[in-house]
């Protein structure tokens, strides 16, 4: 095997990992996460049956219904923060709040592990704030500029016809770099002097 050996293109997970981590970086990953996470506790302990030995323990309260509908709520607005990020603050601000109801509402906010993670993820999602793209981040070109480096053709520093030195005045301007045709005042930031 040589330096001028191609390299083998990533295995199949290898590129899922790839993708997956872009997807994830482009939206409030974590956010939703744990959302979706405070959801689960809060609509499943009402429901729950424990078996210590032979005796069942059922927590079913008259507040299972709405404890179901809380938990569904955090699961659905944490999969809203995956996939419609423009509604994060919303859903964000409405998952702390169902967290804050959840206390009264089922067993102690799911006994406070769903409340805790849907508070963390609700604060998550109305602090999360969209990443900036390469271009954004090493700024665009100038208009008129092309392309620099190897190959590249660089403007020289002469007029047109081989004229070195000065600039031109812009089109519509007379030879003192006024424009034609407008009051002296306009180009004094429109004070009149005298």
């Amino acid at each position: 095997m040589s330096a001028e050996t191609p390299v083998q293109s990533a295995g199949t997970f290898a590129r899922l990992r790839r993708r997956f981590r872009d997807w994830r970086g482009t939206r409030p990953f974590w956010a939703g996460l744990f959302t979706i996470l405070g959801g689960v506790p809060i609509a499943y302990f009402p429901y729950a049956t424990l078996k210590l030995g032979t005796m069942s323990l059922t927590m079913a309260t008259t507040a299972g219904a709405g404890s179901l509908i809380i938990g569904v709520l955090l699961i659905t607005l944490g999969l809203t923060m995956w996939f419609q990020q423009a509604t994060r603050i919303f859903a964000g601000v409405a998952a702390i709040i169902l967290a804050l109801v959840s206390l009264v509402v089922s067993n102690i906010g799911g006994f406070l592990i769903g409340f805790l993670l849907a508070m963390l993820g609700g604060a998550l999602a109305v602090a999360w704030v969209p990443g900036k793209s390469e271009d954004t981040r090493k700024g665009r070109r100038a208009a008129g500029k092309g392309p620099q480096g190897e190959g590249a053709v660089e403007p020289s520093p002469e007029g047109p016809a081989g004229e070195t030195g000065g600039t031109h005045p812009p089109f519509g301007t007379g030879d003192d770099g006024i424009a034609e045709g407008v009051r002296p005042e306009a180009h004094n930031g429109g004070y009149r002097v005298g």
